[in-house]
């Protein structure tokens, strides 16, 4: 099977790209050639997709069982996709996002079934309309297309946070600094590790049965934010971690960026039920915990110590905010 992957170099995507090769495909990867190298036994085609004049020169005549897009976000994109890749390709895979899903969901139980729609995060709402305009050209020209959607899905260079990145959340452990977390820190939340999340991926790739699907892929493993803290704190070697529990609509005053992530993703408690990716790749099961996961992301970044890269604009504000709020509280 010869696939296109628009991307392949990114967290989820490499990881993806890995996975397919290993399970004989023939990968080709469309990027600008700017980030890390290709993975081992993958074809690189460099244009930038958002050239699509470029793009379509650099492709050629050529045609693929799969095209997958890991870094379309907006409505123009996907119609780039289309000018490209309609008539060209088996099947059309565009990497959505569980942010699709409302906010906050009418059941913590989350099905591809639940409502669509989040008015805190413009990321959210322009892959809603990205998804729209999928299903319109699934209607109209009969495009094969499968929606996928991810959730806080993690790997070696990104240690999954709350607020703020990981970089700093773990900086700020190590440094006896107090860490902001959302809430009580008792709301209920799903991390995916990138291989597990691959594993499901590439059992779409020339899947009949996931044309015209939307399908999320996550881990059956349900925490709490504060049991994730305190899981990379462990793995870190803090024995005593400092969290300050903060409101999420309070932190959105400090930084309104993270505001919007918050309120629009992970203040929420999520699960996801998982039925409709093990019924269309039958066997598969995420295997990696997030103790397990945690480890590989610190040892990673503890192998080279310039790999961390905390923000100071991140450190700023959360000081701030917990020194106002801290103050309030006296």
């Amino acid at each position: 099977m010869k696939v296109l992957f628009i991307g392949g170099t990114g967290l989820i995507s490499e990881a993806c790209a890995q996975r397919a090769v290993e399970q004989g495909l023939e990968v080709t990867l469309l990027n600008r050639g700017t980030r890390a190298a290709a993975p081992a036994g993958c074809e690189t085609i460099s244009a930038d997709i958002r050239d699509p004049a470029a793009a379509a020169r650099a492709l050629g005549g050529r045609r693929w069982d799969a095209a997958c897009d890991f870094i379309a976000y907006t409505p123009e994109h996907i119609e780039t996709d289309l000018g490209l890749f309609a008539g060209r390709t088996d099947q059309y895979i565009f990497i959505s996002s569980a942010t699709v899903y409302r906010r906050p969901p009418p059941s913590y139980i989350v099905t591809e079934e639940t409502p669509l729609g989040n008015a805190y995060w413009p990321y959210a709402r322009d892959k809603i309309a990205c998804e729209d305009r999928l299903r319109r050209a699934m209607r109209e020209q009969r495009l094969p297309a499968t929606i996928v959607r991810p959730s806080s899905t993690y790997g070696p260079a990104k240690l999954p946070a709350a607020a703020g990145s990981g970089h700093t959340v773990l900086d700020r452990l190590r440094r006896g600094r107090p860490v902001l977390v959302p809430g009580d820190g008792q709301s209920l939340w799903t991390l995916t590790h990138r291989t597990d999340f691959a594993r499901a991926f590439v059992g779409l790739l020339g899947n009949p049965s996931a044309i015209g699907e939307a399908v999320h892929i996550t881990s059956d493993e349900v925490l709490t934010w504060d049991e994730i803290y305190r899981t990379i704190a462990r793995t870190a070697g803090v024995t005593d971690p400092k969290f300050v529990h903060m409101a999420s609509e309070t932190i959105a005053r400090f930084s309104p960026a993270t505001g919007e992530k918050l309120l629009g993703d992970r203040s929420s408690s999520m699960v996801f039920d998982n039925s409709k990716a093990k019924r269309l790749v039958p066997g598969f099961a995420a295997t990696v915990p997030f103790a397990q996961g945690a480890r590989e992301c610190i040892a990673w970044l503890d192998a080279d110590p310039s790999r961390l890269k905390p923000s100071a604009e991140e450190n700023a504000w959360m000081d701030r905010a917990i020194a106002q709020t801290e103050g309030n509280r006296d």
